[in-house]
């Protein structure tokens, strides 16, 4: 009697393990900013593009959060996220919460434009390693670097594999294919710190996307134009109405006085 033998089931000890998640990867290095007006300086560019963007659920605009690209780099934990970084054509903000940018969560996208806030302690890392991962790796459509103290404002653009440098218009300001907006130096005043501004600017009208206390500031203005000018209006309405009534006391005195000799 011969008994049928059954195949053996084999136990893979290394089953597949799905990549991690930014629930599994950390968000934050607990690094603080070189100074408050570093800080400051990326609270501005995102608050401003966000707030002008807002109809658009399509943009993320991020900054000092992780962007994961790769799984060797999660094990190595060899880079950090830039201090601001924008996608386009991203998964929609209200499907999605995000801590960190972790590329396989976002069907496989990396940012558009970067921008890093460069200092005496980052500026060799932000134009040599991250800027040979921004151009090499990432294939970044535009990269620019800006150091809040001195001021100096670099950028470049992807043309084929390599970066080239990007042109400043007669103004100074270094315009952005990619957002179709210009990022140009202008005065200011943010948290009383009153200074020289890296902004964004609406190459159409060439102001600056305004945070919301201009926005305030500026509504605050109208409706007080709007309030002299409709107090100017009415003063030349009740002077009209002034020498109406004058001139018919004066033409009612007259037909009174010819009356009287007749």
């Amino acid at each position: 009697m011969t008994t049928e033998s059954r195949p053996m089931k084999v136990i893979d000890p290394y089953p597949p393990v799905p990549p991690p998640g930014q629930d599994d990867l950390p968000y934050d290095d607990g690094e603080p900013m070189d100074t408050p007006r570093h800080r400051q300086q990326m609270n501005l560019l995102i608050d401003t593009l966000a707030d002008a963007w807002a109809d658009r659920d399509d943009v993320f605009v991020g900054g000092d959060m992780f962007v994961y690209y790769s799984m060797l780099q999660t094990k190595q934990n060899d880079f950090r996220g830039p201090d601001v970084f924008v996608v386009l054509g991203a998964i929609p903000q209200s499907q999605r919460r995000r801590k960190s940018w972790v590329v396989w969560e976002e069907n496989g996208k990396l940012p558009d434009l970067v921008i890093e806030l460069t200092s005496p302690t980052t500026e060799r890392v932000d134009h040599g390693e991250k800027k040979r991962i921004y151009e090499q790796v990432w294939h970044l459509p535009e990269y620019f670097c800006f150091d809040p103290d001195t001021k100096r404002l670099e950028g470049w653009r992807l043309e084929g594999t390599a970066f080239v440098r990007i042109d400043p218009l007669p103004n100074g300001d270094l315009p952005s294919r990619v957002l179709a907006l210009h990022l140009g130096i202008r005065d200011g005043c943010v948290r009383e710190d009153e200074t020289q501004w890296l902004r964004w600017i609406d190459p159409a009208t060439g102001q600056a996307l305004p945070t919301e206390a201009e926005r305030r500031s500026a509504e605050t203005a109208r409706a007080d134009a709007e309030t002299a000018r409709a107090d100017a209006e009415a003063a030349r309405a009740n002077a009209e109405a002034a020498r109406a009534d004058a001139l018919a006391r004066e033409i009612d005195a007259l037909k009174r006085r010819i009356a009287g000799e007749e």
